[in-house]
């Protein structure tokens, strides 16, 4: 049995039984620290559908339990936490921009600059991606290759209950200004959320570029242009216009995700 199985049926056991916390230090440590290094992750992609790795994330939950409180000093800053940051960044080729955090457990693949945004335990960061300034990037989030997190963008974490989808923005994704993406959300490959666009699994994702609308939910389909919008509903006091998103066009097949990306923005009057 290689270290790997044997540290997962570990974790499995002591999540379902707390008493066998104590014996399962050693896998839960170990589990964190291939996180750290990209080596497992919470969520991966085979055969084109999005797999959770439900034990890796009860691990993260059982470190919580296992790490102590302690008190780190980072120049005249002062931070009391259970959870350290990451070390070795030039080593891993990702840049952090102070007072940008990766907290221990998050992995960034090279190429990746962290502005002073965040990215927490169990979140994966794909090559080339931007984590621009006050974005932040929720715990076991996966974020793909070449993505750009613009300013203030929220990506909701997802650790509880352990069989949930963590969210997930996949390679080329744009995603605007103060815009909010939570509750497991799935936005599918070279994506576009004009600014201050709110996903989350309920809300209501129009196609309205067709002679009839399609509605998606959870999910923002590969290339989609989408901005906020809303809708009206009737309720018992009167009808009122409720928040959705519209898809109001696609991204061109270009190979160039760039030029694909500026003559989308262009085009549709995107707001960024």
């Amino acid at each position: 049995m290689s270290e790997l199985t044997s540290d997962r049926r570990v974790i499995e056991e002591a999540y379902a039984d707390l008493e066998l916390l104590d014996n399962a230090t050693g896998a839960v440590e170990r589990t964190i620290a291939a996180l750290d290094r990209g080596e497992v992750r919470v969520a991966e992609k085979v055969d084109g559908e999005w797999r959770v790795n439900v034990w890796v994330k009860e691990a993260i939950m059982l470190y919580f339990r296992l790490a102590q409180l302690e008190t780190t000093h980072s120049g005249p800053f002062e931070y009391h936490d259970k959870i350290p940051t990451k070390h070795n960044l030039a080593g891993a080729g990702i840049r952090v921009v102070p007072p940008g955090t990766v907290r221990y457990g998050a992995f960034c693949e090279p190429g990746v600059v962290v502005m002073p945004g965040y990215v927490n335990i169990g979140a994966y960061v794909g090559a080339g991606t931007m984590v621009d300034t006050w974005a932040t990037v929720g715990s076991c989030a996966q974020i793909g290759s070449d993505v750009h997190l613009s300013g203030g963008v929220g990506i909701g974490g997802v650790l509880e209950p352990p069989g949930a989808r963590p969210v997930i923005i996949e390679d080329g994704a744009f995603i605007g200004s103060r815009s909010i993406v939570v509750e497991g959300t799935l936005i599918e490959e070279a994506a576009v959320l004009g600014a201050n666009t709110t996903i989350t699994s309920s809300t209501p994702i129009i196609d309205i570029t067709g002679e009839e609308p399609v509605e998606y939910r959870g999910r923002v389909p590969a290339g989609a242009i989408v901005v906020p919008g809303t809708r009206p509903k009737e309720f018992p006091s009167g009808r009122y216009d409720l928040q959705c998103a519209l898809i109001i066009g696609r991204r061109s097949s270009s190979t160039d995700r760039k030029t694909s990306l500026n003559e989308a923005l262009r085009v549709f009057e995107v707001p960024v």
